[in-house]
């Protein structure tokens, strides 16, 4: 089953989950240190919530496509170059506390997007050396795998 991702950049990580955790009527299926993720089945949807700098305002980090194999990721990326849209690819990557295959693209306002699929869990948020996407937040926020 694929779905999409709406990762955003909140000030208030718990705040931010307590409302979420009520409008979506889940509870988060990931949670960690400045991080939390809600796996809704229906609408198909992951929202990621990264924690920002205290009293910042929400705003889109990157959205996303997850999909069920690394298969589907070769093949999003073979229909984006085709269509000059494809920016960067990612194998074997460790991203939001989650080992992971993906391919970047940018939209005509810098939005990132991500074809990616979760291979399994990981016990850090990032690899050390990992490029920055992020689209609402680039000037304030340190590097990281989905920032």
């Amino acid at each position: 089953m694929s779905r999409v991702q709406l990762a955003l950049r909140v000030g208030d990580l718990d705040g931010s989950v307590a409302f979420y955790t009520r409008l979506l009527g889940v509870e988060p299926a990931k949670r960690r240190p400045g991080y939390a993720n809600f796996a809704v089945a229906e609408p198909p949807l992951k929202l990621v919530l990264l924690e920002g700098e205290p009293g910042q305002d929400t705003a889109l980090d990157h959205l996303g496509v997850e999909v069920d194999s690394t298969e589907e990721v070769a093949a999003a990326t073979e229909r984006l170059a085709a269509a000059g849209l494809f920016t960067e690819i990612e194998n074997d990557t460790t991203c939001c506390y989650a080992l992971q295959d993906k391919v970047w693209a940018h939209g005509p306002g810098r939005e990132p997007w991500e074809v990616y699929v979760v291979k399994g869990d990981a016990t850090t948020f990032a690899d050390d050396a990992h490029p920055a996407s992020n689209f609402a937040a680039e000037a304030a926020q340190p590097a990281g795998c989905c920032s």
